[in-house]
């Protein structure tokens, strides 16, 4: 009977230790579901660039930066900007934070999702739970983790407007920061949900370190991370598909992490309740680890 007692015990022990080893604890993956669907949810109308479900969005992203204690960039955390697009003049904001670099702090990383959408056609609303609400709550996992951990590099974690009207957001970023040491940008477009679990990510065809770190990562979880759809696979290539194509176009390293297309694609279906929940967790932890080994490498 003791023996039976002690091998319930120690079964027990090791059960609860596994399960610590394998819990991630870099961020709260139960409020990294609480974000994205409050971020996806009715009450910002789709959070359509100029329109006031975006200004209430954009107020929702500051409020999260401030209680995770993430600092503005610049003094301010929304940055406005004004642009023409399809023969209408729009007013469109970033929201950006700052964590500043313990070893590097002039040597920007920027990672990035938009917090823009669709907005509302006719009695639908296009509530952008994966494209781009899963981005800008992931951004909010990464100020949690960087506010505990501080990076090597200065971190930029940027909130972009208008990427659905042309990546106009990015854009005017990119071109403010043109006298600025951006190493590397890390952008997350559409990464909640997958039936396959997979994710894919695509710049290291053009930056030799980057694909090393990829080639090299210990993929924290079991879902599956591909290269691809970057005009070397046969597949639609993504390499100017989301806001990395403005630091693309500037010579900036990039990787973008995105999953492939599915119905709820610029739909009303893309709804919090069509995400794949286990498949976004294991994808923010993904791109976290990838950001660790990026910023220890000295890119």
């Amino acid at each position: 009977m003791k023996n039976i007692l002690f091998k319930a015990i120690a079964l027990f022990v090791f059960f609860n230790f596994s399960c610590a080893q394998t819990k991630n604890t870099d961020f709260n993956s139960d409020k990294l579901l609480e974000r994205l669907e409050r971020l996806s949810s009715d009450e910002f109308k789709g959070r359509q660039t100029g329109e006031k479900g975006n200004e209430k969005a954009r107020a929702y992203i500051v409020e999260q930066f401030k209680a995770l204690n993430a600092p503005s960039f610049g003094g301010k955390y929304e940055h406005k900007f004004t642009f023409e697009a399809r023969g209408k003049s729009y007013n469109a904001v970033n929201v950006l934070a700052k964590i500043e670099g313990t070893e590097h702090p002039k040597s920007y990383i920027v990672i990035s999702a938009h917090h823009d959408h669709l907005g509302v056609k006719g009695d639908e609303i296009y509530n952008g739970a994966d494209d781009d609400a899963s981005g800008v709550s992931a951004l909010f996992s990464f100020a949690e983790y960087l506010m505990k951990n501080p990076p090597k590099h200065s971190v930029i974690l940027a909130a972009f407007d208008a990427e659905e009207l042309g990546l106009q957001g990015s854009k005017y970023f990119v071109d403010k920061m043109k006298n600025s040491k951006i190493v590397a940008n890390i952008n997350m477009d559409m990464i909640s949900r997958s039936k396959k679990n997979e994710i894919y990510v695509v710049g290291g065809k053009y930056n030799e370190k980057l694909k090393n770190i990829i080639d090299n990562l210990k993929n924290p979880t079991n879902t599956k991370l591909l290269q691809g759809h970057d005009g070397t696979d046969g597949k639609q290539n993504w390499t100017s598909a989301s806001d990395h194509g403005s630091f693309h176009r500037a010579k900036i390293p990039f990787l973008y992490f995105g999953d492939e297309d599915h119905p709820g694609y610029h739909n009303p279906s893309d709804e919090f309740k069509n995400i794949t929940p286990q498949f976004y967790r294991n994808t923010v932890a993904i791109i976290l680890s990838v950001f660790k080994d990026l910023d220890a490498s000295g890119l």
